[in-house]
């Protein structure tokens, strides 16, 4: 049977073992360049723009010609 410290211990060694292999990881991590972050978040804002345009585009028609459908069928 195992006594208490060396469950502590193992669970201890093997969270040093993680922590230092994620330091390892994020030294070989290419981090972007402020440039190239500026880039990517322009490309994110202006697709949301556009699609967000086109979606209340859709909408606005959808709901035009839904209403002239109502309207011909005699609903109100």
């Amino acid at each position: 049977m195992r006594d208490g410290s060396s469950q502590v211990s193992g669970w201890v060694g093997r969270s040093r073992v993680f922590l230092a292999q994620v330091r390892n990881e994020m030294e070989r991590v290419t981090w972007p360049t402020r440039k190239e972050v500026y880039a990517t978040t322009l490309v994110v804002i202006l697709t949301s723009v556009f699609f967000g345009v086109y979606l209340w585009s859709i909408d606005l028609v959808l709901t035009r010609l839904a209403r002239m459908l109502f309207s011909v069928f005699g609903a109100s």
